[in-house]
């Protein structure tokens, strides 16, 4: 298990790989006749409906299979968004009480395409006991980079959610020439710190596509003094912004009135210090007024600071975004 300091160190600097939102899936199991495996990567809490039965049984939020009686064990075979080294499970067994599985280990390989029967898997995490209704927190050792993962649950039961908290490996490397979303979390990209995020996680701006809701964004509470919001993002690579693209998908009574965004180069080293230790910020984007439900492009507005690593998106004075995109070129040298 992992101590409480140690595993808000590594969630401060990591974002979770088997979320579906990023291109992550359950590809195949053993068995799900009770609960089926695609549940087990559901980017919404665990929740319990009292009462409510299916075909099968029991409704339960999560992945179960059957009772076993021949000795062997479960496994699920999860593919991650992308190639990643990872630093911390959460094998999650909220509101399974007495179908848990007691034991789970966890093994990784890296593959193009699909795992077969001659892939080779790496030991991640050993046989460890889990406790029921509770979150499960493990430390991954492993320096290696992985694809996809294997969940073996001793011998069957139910998972509520699997969460594998790391970073996204890529090859930043002078050929790459092209424009690309250097904060997108597919390359990298990570909210740290915000002012506020009591309707919708920061981290939300950094997914792909379009947001699915309000609830797909990051959205403050109304402000009654004075000030504005704002969010800190890290970019993938640092490297010089060419344009940005600001969504408001769904925010229609609640959108910004102004939104402003600064940049800085920051040592990746003082991470972790940006909210006692700010950099110097310098405007990269002057505030522009926002319209509901709307994607707003700028790029002649924008001020060439050159290469950055991080920015800083004020909203004026609170409210909800569901994107933030920063297309430029990487920095490699």
């Amino acid at each position: 298990m992992v101590e409480q300091h140690d595993q808000a160190a590594i969630l401060g600097r990591s974002i979770n790989l088997a979320d579906p939102r990023l291109g992550a899936a359950a590809l195949f199991c053993s068995d799900d006749f009770f609960a089926p495996m695609s549940r087990m990567l559901n980017p919404a809490e665990p929740e319990w409906r009292a009462g409510v039965y299916d075909d099968h049984g029991k409704w339960m939020d999560g992945w179960e299979s059957r009772r076993r009686r021949d000795g062997g064990h479960d496994f699920c075979v999860v593919q991650l968004a992308v190639p990643c080294t990872l630093a911390l499970l959460d094998i999650d067994t909220r509101h399974f009480t007495g179908n848990y599985p007691p034991f789970a280990s966890l093994e990784g390989c890296l593959v193009i395409g699909k795992p077969d029967g001659t892939t080779q898997w790496t030991e991640l995490l050993s046989r460890a006991p889990l406790q029921g209704n509770e979150h499960n927190w493990f430390e991954v050792q492993s320096g290696g980079v992985w694809s996809h993962l294997r969940l073996n649950i001793y011998p069957d039961g139910g998972i509520a959610r699997l969460r594998c908290y790391g970073s996204v490996y890529r090859e930043w490397t002078q050929s790459m020439s092209g424009i690309v979303d250097l904060a997108a979390a597919l390359n990298g990209g990570r909210a740290l710190l915000c002012s506020d995020e009591h309707y919708g996680a920061m981290s939300n701006l950094l997914l792909p596509g379009r947001g699915t809701s309000m609830a797909d964004g990051w959205e403050t509470r109304r402000r009654r003094g004075p000030g504005f919001d704002w969010v800190i993002l890290r970019l993938g690579h640092p490297g010089r912004i060419d344009s940005i693209e600001v969504d408001t998908a769904f925010f229609r009574g609640n959108y910004p009135h102004e939104v402003s965004i600064e940049g800085a180069m920051v040592c990746e080293a003082q991470d972790a210090d940006v909210d006692t230790k700010p950099p110097e910020w310098s405007t990269l984007l002057p505030p522009q007024r926002l319209q509901a439900d709307q994607v707003h492009a700028y790029q002649a507005q924008l001020v060439d600071l050159g290469a950055i690593s991080h920015v800083r998106v004020n909203i004026h004075p609170d409210g909800g975004l569901s994107r933030v995109r920063l297309f430029g070129r990487p920095d490699v040298r």
